[in-house]
């Protein structure tokens, strides 16, 4: 096509024509540009790496501490941890002290991931359920530890990842591949359309370099030269516009694909989750009480202990949400556009916001209730303890609840706490711990551990001074912790993003199957996807399964599932490959590292602009700079938008393009002399392949663009009725120019030639108008889309000037036309309108009846 586009413009210099042999030149070169590779190279993801700041390690070496870079660490270096520190290489450890490691970035665990010494008898676990070891790339945020290294550089998890981006191979587009298709098809047709119109004129006797021009003249006709433009801009507007979404497209293409996207495998924390830990559940007595209920009832939950009238539960609740705030390290900040944000552990800060939002805000209770000493956390005790000084407010100089002048709270497991409590607060008083009682609170702990929740149980204990002082300095831990009142547990989740269920269903409108595909555990995952709807009551699918199966065995089950849990960077990839292998297109989220192999793989990747790091975002297609799953389907929605906007261009300008090349084969065959003269055919392609076709690329959304499947993956360009519609239509406009000129021709009329020209230029501008959507133009109205209206008013504008401006009538060789004879071509150039909203009405009132 680019020959002949260079062939054309040649053509229009010799013609005189240097505007418009500029203007094809310049569609060679946007030709040539989007031509260019946008592939993303697996170097790119390494070099990212390697700029990774390097950090310093503390290494034990020759019965010495010493620092050195993590560049000069090697397998049997013995490595010590503390809090904040990067973990510089894959070990396992030797020694652990309430050692927890952040592992988002490498596993999907939306947690802190506690770390034990104990020895593994399952190799074969993933990733986030391998507590004895540690990786490259995870951060310590508590606790210490000592681990030996195991493996280094491209031998760690995190190399292993690198060097899957680098085996990954990038599919084309389903855009590129039906372009591509077009490509060679019209290349065909251009080469064939040339021949016949050349050896048709040397028959007839023509002038040999006038048919050469003729020939070459019909061959640029056959090709839509405005299609790179069109799609480049519709592109570009519909990546602008999606930014206005919140999403940045990195890769243009990218736009269009999301159009096609059958299926979006989504992460679960902070894409389809706020990625904050909140209590949502407090359970005393037996009772349940939700935490946003509680807050619209405006039960009175600070210091409903003390309150006279209240329920057992409600007083319970009182001193609950106290202890946990309490037996806390978190830090409380209040924010100035209202609410509050927790600093430190997410657990602990999910519990002093919700004790605020309670009306117990952690700073004064710090105040009134002064900490005295502490236990700290262990992982083998799994629970932590305060000791406080009993609060006094002004209006009391003691708690009402018999306690000393000192007391205990801890916080931890709730099979823990059970084995130190003796009693359980009943709201005003304490009983003795039954075994009903006891079990009671075991079917609640599993209960909401089965809702996927986070359950943490509390407990105090009343102490005296001076005859409990070891006990208040916590210098005898054992005696401390026990005889213990359990008062009752605490779930938290991290919830799902309010906007995301509504995400969820519209997105099942539009026939994609939203996945989530997480590193979390399986009853956090199954929680998470019954309540946004993305699974009923399917299992989740865990990594150790997916270990087990190959591609080929995953194919199988890969349209069914819905939910995957504890799954690794392999996994992801083997997921998106079944996927694809099944047709899919597939769209998939990630933001750690592990994420990178999946997201090249992946038709669409889409990484998280808030907490992705630069790898996946490198990796990726297209950024979400909210880190939400809704833009997502807003995105699918203008990718749809787009790719039907250059169907529509493509079905206009061919449809024009077959009516041309309709006149120009079949005057020969009635005996007529040459129709259309070159620069006659050029300028027609130049103006209606201009403006006109850019304007449709700019049309506004169907009312039921997210109410209807994704359209197959291999569907042809020429699918859903297109190609008819070109064959058709096509024939229909060239039958009434070539009508109009073959009866003013016989006729004797002296400008049939000029009624030709135009008939045919304004029969395309009425069809531009008619091909702009599936319903009426008088239902979706002209005002819809002013810049179309404003193409063919120009459109129309610049023919009336080639028939009546002197100097161009001598370049285009037209005359001027009576009103009469533009009139009849203006009203018989409407036909095509007519013709195209008939057929319009026929699959409207088809479709009803199916």
């Amino acid at each position: 096509m680019v020959v002949i586009l260079i062939v054309a413009a040649v053509v229009s210099g010799a013609l005189g024509d240097w505007k418009d042999a500029i203007a094809i030149l310049a569609i060679v070169v946007i030709n040539a540009v989007l031509g260019f590779s946008q592939e993303f190279r697996a170097e790119k993801a390494m070099a990212a790496l390697k700029q990774l700041a390097v950090p310093t390690v503390k290494v034990r070496r020759d019965g010495h501490v010493v620092e050195i870079s993590a560049r000069e660490l090697v397998p049997g270096d013995v490595v010590l941890l503390e809090a904040g520190a990067l973990v510089p290489a894959d070990g396992r450890l030797l020694e652990s002290a309430n050692l927890r490691v952040e592992e988002s970035a490498l596993t999907g665990e939306s947690q802190p991931v506690e770390k034990y010494t104990q020895a593994i008898e399952r190799p074969e676990l993933p990733l986030g359920d391998r507590v004895n070891m540690v990786y490259m790339g995870t951060v310590v945020s508590y606790g210490r530890g000592v681990a030996i290294i195991t493996a280094t550089g491209m031998q760690t998890e995190l190399g292993r990842i690198a060097e899957l981006i680098q085996t990954v191979k990038q599919e084309p587009t389903p855009l590129q591949r039906r372009l591509e298709q077009l490509g060679r098809g019209l290349t065909l047709a251009a080469l064939a359309i040339v021949a016949v119109v050349l050896v048709l004129g040397l028959l007839r006797g023509e002038d040999w370099q006038l048919m050469l021009l003729t020939a070459i003249s019909m061959a640029v006709a056959a090709v839509p030269e405005g299609l790179p433009a069109v799609v480049t801009i519709a592109l570009a507007l519909g990546a602008q516009r999606m930014l206005k979404r919140q999403a940045l497209i990195r890769k243009l293409p990218a736009v269009e694909t999301l159009g096609s996207v059958t299926v979006i495998c989504s992460d679960k924390t902070g894409t389809l989750t706020e990625n904050r830990m909140t209590v949502t559940v407090l359970d005393v007595l037996g009772e349940t009480q939700q935490v946003d209920t509680l807050l619209r009832q405006g039960v009175p939950v600070a210091d409903a202990e003390m309150l006279p009238g209240q329920r057992p539960a409600v007083r319970s609740l009182g001193l609950l949400t106290k202890a946990a705030a309490l037996c806390n390290d978190a830090s409380l900040e209040a924010m100035a556009e209202g609410g509050y944000r927790a600093i430190g552990d997410p657990t602990e800060g999910a519990l002093v916001v919700a004790a605020a939002e309670l009306n117990l805000v952690k700073t004064e209770l710090d105040q009134r209730w002064p900490r005295l000493s502490e236990v700290p956390f262990t992982s083998e005790r799994k629970r932590m303890t305060t000791v406080h000084r009993v609060g006094v407010t002004p209006e009391q100089t003691d708690a009402p609840w018999s306690l000393g002048s000192h007391v205990a709270f801890a916080k931890g497991a709730v099979d823990s706490l059970l084995e130190i409590s003796e009693r359980v607060w009943a709201g005003d008083e304490d009983i003795p711990m039954s075994d009903e009682m006891r079990s009671r609170i075991l079917a609640a702990n599993d209960r909401l551990a089965g809702q996927g929740q986070r359950v943490l149980g509390v407990a105090f204990r009343p102490l005296d001074e001076p005859t409990d002082l070891a006990l208040i300095q916590a210098t005898d831990e054992a005696a401390l912790e026990r005889e213990m009142t359990f008062i009752g547990l605490v779930g938290m989740i991290d919830p799902p993003r309010p906007e995301v269920r509504e995400a969820v269903k519209t997105a099942k409108a539009a026939g994609i199957r939203p996945v989530m595909i997480t590193g979390d555990h399986p009853l956090t995952a199954k929680q998470i996807a019954w309540e946004l709807d993305i699974a009923s009551d399917s299992q989740p699918l865990t990594g150790r399964d997916l270990a087990k199966m190959s591609v080929d065995e995953l194919e199988g089950v890969v349209d069914e599932v819905r939910v995957y849990a504890r799954v690794s960077p392999e996994h992801k990839l083997k997921i998106v490959q079944a996927l694809q292998e099944r047709g899919q297109i597939v769209a998939m989220t990630g933001d750690g590292v592990n994420d990178a192999p999946a997201l090249k793989k992946a038709d669409i990747g889409v990484a998280m602009g808030i907490t992705g790091t630069d790898v996946s975002k490198e990796a990726a297609d297209m950024v979400l700079l909210d880190d939400n799953f809704a833009t997502i389907v807003a995105a699918v929605k203008e990718g749809r938008t787009i790719y039907e906007n250059i169907r529509k261009f493509i079905k206009y300008t061919l449809t024009s393009n077959a009516g041309e090349i309709w006149v120009m084969l079949l005057a020969p065959l009635i005996g007529m002399p040459l129709p259309l003269l070159p620069l006659q055919i050029l300028w027609i392609n130049l103006v209606t392949d201009g403006l006109p076709g850019l304007a449709l690329g700019v049309e506004p959304p169907a009312r039921d663009t997210m109410r209807r499947p994704p359209h197959h993956p291999q569907e042809n360009i020429f699918g859903r009725g297109l190609g008819q519609h070109v064959a058709w239509v096509g024939l229909l406009m060239g039958l009434i120019c070539l009508g109009v000129g073959y009866w003013t021709w016989r006729t004797g009329w002296e400008h049939w030639q000029t009624m030709l020209f135009t008939t045919l230029t304004l029969s395309q501008m009425g069809h531009a108008l008619a091909v702009r959507s599936n319903e009426s133009l008088f239902k979706i109205g002209l005002m819809s889309n002013k810049a179309l209206l404003g193409a063919v008013l120009l459109t129309f504008v610049l023919q009336i000037a080639v028939i009546y401006m002197p100097f161009l009538q001598n370049l285009f060789k037209t005359e001027a036309l009576t009103l009469s004879e533009l009139l009849l071509s203006l009203v018989l150039s409407t036909v095509v309108f007519w013709g195209v909203e008939l057929e319009k009405w026929l699959l409207r009132r088809g479709e009803g009846e199916a």
